[in-house]
């Protein structure tokens, strides 16, 4: 199972990025005995040409055939919980996963409507920049959650 992150823009040296690599390196070491394989990034930037543009590199950084997880303030907010299980189930369909982050203006209503979930943080909106991770955190939290580790406790 491959896990892509697909977002607009490119995260520059500071304490946003270095987290996300952190979480990142933490969900490759404990998913891989869960066949829960790293997570890659790929960083697009239509430089200014809008909402259509972002789309089309979106669209083209996500696997064929992967689930696809938007992220979008309308989308369903779920546990982290949740999220360990639509993992391990798309990890025993053997389906690779793509969790794309749009642009300043979101994503377009395409790419919401072609979204096997549309997941939201909270009714807030978030920097892009925070959104990745908090996406990452929640990513190691899932694999703690798979591998039955004390990291996520109710």
């Amino acid at each position: 199972m491959r896990l892509v992150i697909c977002a607009v823009g490119r995260l520059r040296a500071g304490p946003e990025r270095a987290l996300t690599e952190e979480y990142l390196g933490r969900f490759a070491k404990t998913g891989r005995g869960l066949g829960l394989a790293g997570a890659d990034v790929a960083e697009v930037d239509a430089k200014g040409a809008g909402q259509a543009a972002e789309h089309e590199l979106l669209a083209r950084a996500c696997p064929a055939g992967a689930a696809r997880v938007v992220l979008d303030e309308r989308g369903r907010q779920i546990t982290s919980p949740d999220l360990a299980d639509r993992l391990a189930r798309w990890r025993d369909e053997a389906r690779d996963v793509a969790f794309v982050i749009g642009g300043a203006d979101g994503v377009t209503e395409e790419m919401r409507g072609g979204a096997d979930l549309l997941l939201s943080f909270g009714p807030m909106v978030w920097p892009h920049a925070l959104a990745r991770v908090m996406l990452a955190e929640q990513l190691y939290r899932a694999a703690t959650i798979l591998a039955g580790t004390p990291y996520h406790r109710v």
